[in-house]
Formats: structure tokens, sequence, C-alpha cells
């Protein structure tokens, strides 16, 4: 197992200036104020002295709160310095106040500022009680009645308000925002109250016997458990069960606390290949996998900068000191190294690598926006084969107008269709021997209600670095297996091919959603097709080809689309379960007068027929080119000179007209003009 982090060697040595700058701070206020009233200290009672020695001891277990800031810290030794100042006044508790608070600061390892801020904030509690004692001219007396408690609420409201003014000032001063946790302030505030209202009970006690007072450490024993429940609460909320890491609610308190000043980078990494751990090995041992990566992930990174489990194999890495993309870059090559290492499980050495994506904060940005971002650029780095993007706004994706478009998107998909504006068109797939209709290919439109008819090309660009892409596909093939059903119905079985992204692969929940659509519809396998790019395989092959590995297991058929653009080894293309592939409509529409894009998709064809898969070629729109792919013994065709795309009602129209056609093969070879 990978080593935890360890201490660093200078925490001995700071803390033990922390420790003398503190003690020497609070003998710097102390000393005077003894001098200065030595007399009345002679006079003060054993009772005194008693909850003296005990606010000092009570604070050696403090009450922390979730969170950094001195506010968060609730300190035992209020009930007694409060006693202390409505029965002898403001500097005898102010004296004990500051001893107790400095034995608070060693024991939680407190800086030197945050310790002072934690005194001022309990000396301008103290005083402000003092004053409106003061003003009221009230002592607590013999036989306390309904006006000392009423007077004593009021002293306390005032500590409180004065205590937290105090918070409210240095955290504007630091420019820092205030982020409301409703259930952390509700406890911080009832156990002052309780603590505050304790208060009165210890002067009663201590007129009828000081020797009773420290019977009172039972009830702060019962505040520091309240106190203690609530913290444990808070973190379990905002913590990861499985690796002990902050999780993503945690993140987000994190990104929206913070000084508009800097600039922070978000490194958002998903383990490659992961899903194959969990096959090869089980569950549980992909859930030990999982904490050691979260190990060494906290191993790599600065204790200033945060490590996050989002969920599944996401982590996330809030770092807080980058100077801009070329920093942010270097401290993903060093995690990205950091991972290299082989992870040892059961004997048998791990290896893995991850996608990160890189957004940088500054200014006021908003977090989710922060987030949004790093989740495009890990999926552009998948789509691109590399391991690090970084998210900028010169990407083409990020413009303000594709960000809108975006925005449009994702509204229109939370209606149910047709108010969604989302409609389908299809493409007839001619077998080119025969002149058969075989199939149709689902071309995705979307009508917008400003800018019109929005093409596929355009809403991909858009929709397939987000999640939006999965809302998306999940609608297409909602609505395309339905269409299927319906054809089948009255008789007219289609196959029907629907493009599906990288996104949707590497989540690999889309085989659960087609197997689930196939059950409800009662329809068969083969009458569904996938098609997939060679960008999706290329991003990330393994966790594709588990994705490909479960469709192809349900009969449902995968085409390989735009064969010939992308960077897709052979040795790839024979292991997926391919039934087809695609010759890219850049290579078809250019074969009549070139000699390269003729000689190409002659080869793919070739190539598909030793490998036993059909060719179907995309951008047929003339006489000459279908021939020329009948010469070359090419299996299907779509593009205009058939059929443009159209919706449903059109097809079942265009269906009823349509006559098969063989081509006439020209004989002998042919060759084209240059």
């Amino acid at each position: 197992m990978d080593a935890v982090r360890p201490r660093t060697a200078a925490s001995g040595p700071r803390r033990r200036r922390a420790l003398i700058v503190t003690a020497s701070l609070a003998a710097g206020v102390d000393l005077p104020l003894w001098a200065a009233t030595r007399s009345d200290f002679a006079t003060l009672p054993p009772a005194y002295w008693v909850m003296a020695a005990l606010a000092v001891v009570a604070d050696v277990r403090p009450h922390p709160l979730p969170g950094r800031r001195a506010s968060r810290v609730i300190l035992p030794s209020l009930c007694f310095t409060f006693a202390i100042a409505l029965a002898w006044g403001f500097v005898p508790a102010l004296v004990v106040q500051t001893i107790a608070v400095t034995v608070a600061g060693v024991r939680m390892r407190h800086t030197v500022p945050r310790t002072v801020h934690l005194a001022v904030q309990h000396t301008a509690g103290l005083g402000a009680a003092s004053i409106v004692a003061g003003l009221a001219s009230w002592r607590f007396g013999p036989r306390p009645d309904l006006g000392d408690a009423a007077l004593t609420c009021a002293a306390a409201a005032a500590w409180i308000a004065a205590r937290y003014a105090v918070a409210a000032v240095v955290l504007r001063c630091r420019s820092q925002r205030r982020t409301r946790h409703r259930r952390r302030e509700r406890a911080d505030l009832l156990a002052t109250a309780a603590l505050l209202l304790l208060a009165p009970v210890l002067l009663v006690v201590a007129r009828v016997s000081p020797a009773l007072l420290p019977m009172s450490l039972v009830a702060l024993h019962a505040v520091h458990r309240m106190v203690r429940w609530a913290g444990e609460s808070e973190r379990a909320a905002r913590v990861d069960a499985l690796t002990g890491l902050p999780n993503r609610r945690a993140l987000q308190s994190s990104m929206s606390e913070r000084n508009p000043d800097r600039q922070r980078a978000l490194l958002l990494l998903d383990l490659d290949r992961f899903r194959t751990v969990n096959d090869a090995l089980g569950h549980g041992a992909g859930d030990r996998l999982l904490a050691r990566v979260a190990d060494r992930l906290a191993d790599a990174v600065p204790r200033h900068d945060l490590v996050v489990r989002l969920g599944g194999d996401e982590f996330a890495v809030l770092a807080t000191r980058v100077e801009g993309p070329a920093s942010a870059r270097r401290i993903a090559a060093h995690l990205a190294e950091a991972l290299s290492r082989p992870f040892p499980m059961d004997g048998t050495p791990v290896e893995l690598t991850a996608s990160i994506g890189i957004a940088l904060q500054s200014g006021r940005r908003d977090g989710g926006t922060l987030l949004r971002e790093a989740e495009t650029a890990m999926y552009e780095a998948k789509q691109r084969g590399d391991h690090v993007a970084v998210h900028g706004p010169d990407a083409t994706h990020a413009s303000p107008d594709r960000l809108a478009l975006l925005a449009d998107l994702r509204a229109a998909l939370r209606h149910d269709p047709p108010d969604d504006g989302i409609v389908l068109y299809y493409q007839p797939q001619i077998a080119i021997a025969t002149g058969e209709v075989v199939g149709v290919e689902a071309l995705l439109r979307w009508r917008h209600p400003r800018r019109g008819l929005v093409g596929p090309q355009e809403l991909l660009r858009v929709a397939e670095p987000t999640p939006v892409m999965r809302l998306l596909t999940g609608r297409v093939l909602d609505e395309v297996v339905a269409q299927l059903a319906g054809w089948r119905a009255i008789g007219r079985p289609l196959r029907a091919a629907v493009n599906v992204s990288a996104r949707d692969l590497h989540a690999g929940d889309v085989a659960d959603r087609v197997g689930r659509l196939l059950r409800d519809y009662e329809l068969p396998s083969d009458l569904l097709q996938l098609e997939i790019t060679e960008s999706a395989l290329m991003a990330d092959p393994h966790r594709v080809l588990d994705t490909v590995t479960r469709l192809d297991r349900m009969g449902v058929a995968i085409s390989l689309d735009d064969f010939g653009t992308g960077y897709s080894s052979l040795q790839h293309l024979r292991r997926l379960p391919l039934s087809e592939v695609k010759i890219d409509r850049s290579f078809v529409l250019g074969m009549a007068g070139d000699r390269g894009d003729a000689a190409i998709v002659r080869s793919v064809i070739g190539l598909a027929d030793a490998l036993g898969l059909r060719a179907v070629a995309e951008g047929v729109e003339d006489e000459v080119t279908w021939r020329l792919l009948a010469a070359a013994g090419c299996h299907a065709a779509q593009g205009w000179f058939h059929a443009r795309p159209m919706p449903a009602a059109e097809l079942a129209e265009w269906l009823s007209r349509y006559r098969p056609v063989r081509p006439g093969v020209r004989r002998g070879p042919w060759i084209p003009a240059k």
C-alpha cells in the first residue's frame, strides 16, 4: 500500500515558535492587567480561582466545528469567563480568557494570527456583556430572580453579537466570501448559547459551595458530544466513504470560498480502463484500487491544495497556487507521473493512466462553471488520445454563441417530445447490388425557437464535450426504437443506425439503455445498429471495447463511421466486433475525379471484404459515383442520389413510391480523370 503523506519536519519548530509567541502575547496582556488591578485580584473569593482553573482545564479540550475560520471553534471556558464577568467584572474575566485561549490555540495547533483572532473575538464578547451589565448597574445577587435571568440573557445576546461581528469584520477585511452552512451555524449557535446560559447556574452553585463547581465538567462533556456529533455529521456529508477524501460537495464549498484576486486551477482526472480492472479482479479489488489511487494522489498534492473524489473513477484536484496554463500542466504531469507507477493488487501489478482536464479559475467565476469546463477539457483529452487538455477561451466550444446554444439545448431536453424541438430525419441506405432499401440512418435535427433548424454537425460540436450529450443520445434512442417498433407493427421492418458519441461509450450505460428499450418494445436487436467514430475509438479503445462487446452480445450491430479520417489502427479494427465500416463522404465525393480518393475507397472496400464486414459509402450524389462503387464491390450506399434525409412520415411515402434499380456495371477498369 502507498505510504500516507508524512508530516513535514518543519512542523515541530513551527509549533514551538507559535507556542512561544502566543504565550508571550498572553503574558503581555495579562501581566499589565494584573499589575494595574492587583489589589482587586487580592479580594476575589475562592470561587473565582476555582472557575479560573476550570476554564483553563476545560480549554484543553476545545470544541472545533468543521471549517478553517477561528469563529468555527467553541471554547468551553466561555461559561466560566462569562460567569466571572457577570460576578466580578471585565478585567478578571479577560485575564482568565486570555490564558484559556492560549491553551486552546496550542492544543489545536493554531497559527499565531488565528489564536489572536480567537482571543479578540472572545474579548469583544466579554466586553459587550460587561457593558450590558454595567449599564444596568447589575451584579449577580445572592437570590437571583426573573430580572437577573432577563439581564443574563441580554448579556449573552450581546456576547454572541459582538463575537460574530468581529468575525464578520475580519472576514471582510480578508476579502473572503462567507458561505452559509445552516446546519453548522445552528450547531455553533446552540452550543455557544448553552455554554453562556450555564454561567448563572455556575454562580448559584458557587454560592452554595465552590467545591461543587468541578461537577460542571459533566455538562461541558455533554456540550462537547453535541458539537462533535454536529462535526461528524457535517464531515460525513462532505467526505467520500470509500476513500476518505473530500467529496463533490466539499469541492463546491471550497471553490466558492476564495479570494477573487488569486488564480486557481481545477484538474479533473478520469481513470482510463478502470472498468477492465473491475471485470478482471472483481468490484472489491476495484474499490481497493480506488482507495490506493486516492492515497497516492493525496501524497502527491501539497497540503494547500485539495484532492477530491467526485464519484466512480473520477477525481479532482483544486490547485490554489497556479500562475497560468503552463503551471497547471506541470501539476497535471506530476499527477500523471504519480499514477504511472504500478499498483500491486493481490500480487498482480495493475497499470493505470488518467485523462486530465484543466480549467483555470480567476475573478469571481462560478464553481459549477469551472467544473463543467474541466469536464469538457477531460473529454477533449480522451477524444484526442492525449493525457492532458486545458480549457481555454480560444476553444471552439467555448464561444458565447455556442455556450448559449448549449444552455438552450439543455433547457429543451427537460421537456417531453415534441415540445423539446428535437426531430429525427431518416436517410435510406441502398444495397448497391440489388437496389433494395436495407436500412436507414437516423440523423438529428433541432428546431430552435429563434435560430430555426439546427443541423447535426452544429449540435454535436456543442453537445459532445458536455454531459448534455448523454441526455441527447438517450432522447434519440428512445424515439428511434419507438419508430422501429411502429414500422415493424405495420409489416415494414427496417434497420436503423444511430450515432453514439465517445462520452456515451465511455460511460457504458448506453448498453443498459439499449437493452431496456429493446425489451420494452419487444424489438429484435438486429433492427438497431449503432455507429461509432474513429475518434471515439482512439480516445479510450479498451473502455470502448467493453461497451461495444456488451452491445454485440445483445445482437446490436456496430458500424465504424467516417472510416479513413481518423487514426485507428488495424489491430483495433480487427479486435472490435464490427458489422460494417462506413467510408467517409470526403473520399466518396471525390472518387470520380481523383485517383487518390478512388484508390482509398477501393482499398477500404477490399479491407472490409477481407474482414467479413459490410462497406457502406456515404455521400453518393450522382450516378457515376454509384456505378463506380458497384464496380468496386461496395455493399451499400447512402446519399442524395437516392434520397435526402426526411422525416418518418415522408420516408413512408417515399418507400411506397421507390422501385429498386440495379446499376449496369461497366466492364474493364475505370480510371478517373486527373
